[in-house]
């Protein structure tokens, strides 16, 4: 227990006490978010809190866990996705350039040993990745879609780090229960510094995550869900890391669908992500936040719940959860169609 309680300590008040600090430095180097009609928030903010959660993080790591070169590898590639994001938060960079320093993130954590080495379907055997030159495409993909996927969710005060909080502790659980306990602490570490975090970012938010965070987030849940989470050869151990990020990974595939439908290009934001849906039916900002955390802690339940029940039992779980996310979803789009045909009738 001492073992677990010393870091999260460690972890949580790093996170909580430089925060202020990382406030001030965000306004001193520039590190604002300035409002825009794709944006909530109606004066600018500073942003780059995601330097406090980092902070957090590696202060109880290197104080209390045993550096192997998994861990190293972890660390380079977290420190890696956090300068980029401090270069994004402060200078802004294109979506190619953060492309390419996240993907050189995903290879410097792979070329440590991380990587996602086999695939289990329940049609099939087991598919070994490594004999088809598949191992590292689809760690790579893997770590960089879900990095990206939580920066998409960041759009209301408190939101991605709720979400990726939720996220860390589901993961912290799971891996417990299969028996992972380095990953397991790693994770609880991480959930213990966004805590730290979530008090001066929770709406009304005294500072923004920023790129800095949201990227880190999402990048040390998608590496930790590789180490932890897709090591068992049962058919339902690939699916536990999707479950578990099902908002950001859902909400992200439905920006590209409804991108590529509407003919605009994929990176370019928009307004109608799942937050700015629940916006428009009415809710508040605090109600948006507090709903999406609901889902996210029902997701988190029902993955813990599918790692410790037989897989074909954890296979209608999973198929339920998708149907009910794809229904979710398409009452949200038809709501938003029917609101701008709406506007477009009484405009014209």
């Amino acid at each position: 227990m001492y073992q677990v309680i010393l870091p999260v300590v460690i972890a949580f008040l790093v996170a909580f006490i430089s925060t202020p600090i990382v406030l001030r430095l965000a306004k001193k180097w520039g590190a604002m978010d300035a409002p825009c009609d794709r944006k909530v928030h109606t004066f600018a903010m500073p942003r780059m809190g995601g330097l406090a959660i980092y902070a957090g993080f590696i202060a109880a790591v290197l104080a209390t866990q045993t550096i192997d070169a998994k861990l190293a590898g972890i660390l380079i590639g977290c420190t890696i996705i956090v300068l980029l994001g401090i270069a994004d938060d402060i200078k802004g960079l294109s979506p190619k350039v953060k492309l390419a320093g996240q993907t050189l993130a995903a290879l410097v954590v792979v070329l440590f040993g991380v990587k996602v080495s086999i695939l289990t379907n329940p049609f099939a055997d087991v598919l070994f990745l490594e004999n088809f030159k598949l191992a590292i495409p689809f760690t790579v993909l893997w770590i960089v879609g879900v990095t990206n996927a939580v920066n998409l969710i960041d759009g209301l005060d408190g939101l991605a780090a709720g979400t990726s909080g939720i996220a860390a502790v589901t993961i912290g659980v799971v891996a417990f229960l299969e028996g992972h306990l380095a990953v397991a602490v790693l994770a609880i570490i991480l959930a213990a510094s966004v805590f730290g975090f979530l008090p001066f970012n929770f709406n009304p938010a005294k500072i923004f995550m920023g790129d800095t965070g949201s990227m880190f987030l999402g990048f040390t849940l998608s590496v930790l869900a590789v180490v932890g989470l897709t090591k068992s050869t049962t058919v339902i151990s690939v699916f536990i890391p999707v479950v578990i990020l099902g908002i950001p990974i859902f909400d992200t595939m439905y920006a590209i669908t409804r991108r590529f439908l509407n003919g605009t290009p994929i990176f370019q934001a928009d307004k109608e992500h799942l937050h700015h849906q629940l916006l428009n039916m009415g809710l508040t900002h605090k109600q948006t936040v507090l709903v999406i955390y609901a889902v996210n802690l029902c997701l988190g339940s029902s993955a813990v719940l599918m790692s410790l029940i037989a897989p074909p039992q954890a296979v209608v779980i999973l198929i339920g959860l998708t149907v009910i996310m794809l229904l979710g979803m398409n009452h949200l789009s038809f709501a938003a169609f029917s609101r701008r045909q709406k506007a477009k009738n009484f405009g014209g």
